[in-house]
């Protein structure tokens, strides 16, 4: 066996490869419409469940739609527009699918941005704060009355293993004063398992888990909007060198679809995951007063209502 192989077999390792049938069950997945979440809708859909694209960009979800639809012959994969930049948008889209569902048995917080520059949100929040946390917190407390009435039920933040690099900054949540664009993505992922393990104390006992994960260094378009990686260099000479060292799409799903589907995980909440197995969240991500922060931040910032 070659090293390039043995290392690309390494590098695609963690797969959920137990057989379940996801027939009866209702799906959301945010940011579906391309690399992790596309792969993850691909496989829900092929194990039988009605799944609902939550994406921005009506024509690629739809194009994206109709490729799973003539691979898995699954007809039951909607869209319904979801921008995470928009608290409005976020309530909209709960409105309309609450109008076709009265059911929710997995909610998936798949879609993430992550930004070189600072920018705002239409709420005025930081955008990666902004989209990778706040939408979804708003998205997923407007969600629980379903979450609930469908359980046992399951809701996966997809997180990453940036988190432990990450600081919620009590001072400077916003990033107003100072701005990284590498630190305002860890600060939004150790939002991310933060929130997931404040939100599975508040709903013990109600049948819905929650947890969350690191899908691996995946090669996916989430660092399109860094100028360096569009360039001619790294599109010519770095990029092709990605597929021995990246986790291709389908790979980075896998940990998705584990704490997704996994009969196994049947009560589990509160964890954190990578390559289908449990693993130690970030130090950062274990302060309960800074958690407590964020979750009061959380609830002012969007207007959540106060269910929990």
């Amino acid at each position: 066996m070659s090293t390039t192989f043995q290392s690309r077999r390494n590098v695609q390792s963690g797969q959920f490869k137990k057989e379940t049938d996801e027939t009866g069950k209702v799906v959301i997945v945010t940011g579906s419409n391309t690399g992790i979440g596309k792969e993850t809708v691909l496989e829900l859909a092929r194990r039988g469940a009605t799944v609902y694209m939550a994406c921005r960009n009506k024509s690629k979800t739809e194009q994206a739609l109709k490729e799973i639809i003539e691979q898995t012959g699954n007809e039951k994969i909607f869209f319904l527009e979801l921008d995470l930049s928009s608290l409005t948008s976020v309530r909209k889209f709960v409105s309309n699918f609450k109008e076709e569902q009265d059911e929710l048995h997995i909610l998936i917080n798949n879609a993430g941005v992550i930004l070189e520059t600072r920018g705002l949100t239409e709420d005025g929040f930081e955008m990666q704060l902004g989209v990778n946390h706040m939408g979804h917190f708003l998205l997923t407390i407007l969600l629980l009355d379903l979450l609930k009435k469908s359980a046992p039920s399951r809701i996966i933040n997809v997180s990453s293993l940036a988190h432990s690099y990450g600081e919620i900054k009590v001072d400077d949540l916003n990033s107003e004063k100072k701005y990284s664009g590498s630190k305002a993505y860890s600060q939004s992922k150790l939002a991310n398992v933060m929130f997931t393990r404040e939100l599975a104390k508040r709903l013990e006992g109600t049948g819905v888990t929650v947890n969350a994960l690191h899908p691996g260094m995946v090669n996916t378009e989430i660092s399109r909007n860094f100028k360096f990686a569009q360039s001619k260099l790294v599109q010519l000479f770095v990029k092709p060198l990605f597929v021995l060292f990246l986790k291709d799409a389908k790979s980075g799903a896998q940990t998705t679809l584990y704490a997704a589907l996994d009969p196994d995980l049947d009560g589990v909440t509160g964890q954190y995951f990578s390559d289908c197995k449990p693993k130690k969240v970030g130090h950062a991500a274990t302060d309960e007063k800074v958690s407590q922060f964020l979750w009061e931040e959380s609830m002012k910032w969007t207007g959540a209502p106060k269910v929990i």
